[in-house]
């Protein structure tokens, strides 16, 4: 999870400035900049491709995931700030687990592969 930008904004981000900021996880983005950087920020929550509210004006930054970061480059963006490393987990629930075994262990080890 990273704050993203054009490089120009990372000069808001040191000075603190009062900065809009577009994101799919506003509670995430309101969470970091109020709490861990103590700046004061105007929250943009937008669905989709997040990567355009630097690009149209409608925000400073954005807050979102980032993967290998080619869509940020394409955009003419890059990481500003890490926010938090993110990971994945796979839950099963335990009754399931029992009725669907073959099911669920197949599911598993495909995803496995996928991961090496």
């Amino acid at each position: 999870m990273c704050v993203c930008g054009p490089k120009e904004a990372k000069k808001l981000l040191e000075h603190r400035e009062m900065i809009r900021v577009a994101s799919k996880y506003p509670n995430i983005a309101k969470d970091y900049f109020f709490n861990q950087k103590h700046q004061t920020v105007d929250i943009i929550k937008l669905n989709g491709s997040v990567e355009l509210g630097p690009i149209v004006n409608l925000s400073d930054v954005i807050v979102d995931i980032v993967e290998t970061g080619s869509t940020l480059r394409e955009n003419g963006l890059e990481v500003l700030e890490e926010i938090c490393p993110l990971s994945a987990r796979m839950i099963v629930n335990q009754v399931s687990m029992q009725m669907e075994t073959d099911r669920i262990r197949k599911l598993i080890n495909a995803m496995k592969e996928n991961l090496d």
